[in-house]
């Protein structure tokens, strides 16, 4: 089941098209759909999770905690909406592909994939378009 939930005065506009997109992205990388709960906030909220269980004193767009069990894909997806607005202004992308994208590299890390070397961000990025262009077909 695919959840979505917000601790600001967010309103998520697509959630139907997003949740079939997501489940379709975990079946094609061979995995299963569990529990999956997107949890959209401000940098403020964000920024708490990350001091208290990762250690990071830094802002981030996503925090994703992976309760994955086997092929069974499980976890919580946090998304800051200031870093998604700041990060589509700064790339020059619309919030909603913006948005679409952090969504989907969220999904793919609870489908096992990296992106802390050079290699793994690069098929990261291969992955994340790949299922951006899937999504706006």
């Amino acid at each position: 089941m695919i959840d979505f939930f917000s601790e600001t005065e967010f309103e998520f506009s697509d959630e139907d098209s997003v949740k079939d997109w997501v489940a379709k992205t975990i079946v094609s990388e061979g995995l299963k759909e569990g529990d999956l709960t997107f949890i959209f906030c401000d940098d403020v909220y964000l920024h708490k999770i990350n001091l208290e269980f990762l250690n990071h004193d830094t802002l981030t767009d996503i925090i994703t905690f992976d309760y994955t069990l086997g092929k069974e894909i499980h976890g919580e997806i946090y998304i800051s909406i200031d870093r998604v607005k700041e990060n589509a202004s700064e790339y020059k992308v619309s919030f909603n592909e913006e948005l679409h994208r952090v969504i989907i590299h969220g999904v793919l890390h609870l489908c096992g994939y990296k992106d802390k070397s050079e290699a793994d961000e690069s098929q990261m990025r291969f992955k994340e378009n790949f299922y951006l262009q899937a999504f706006q077909s």
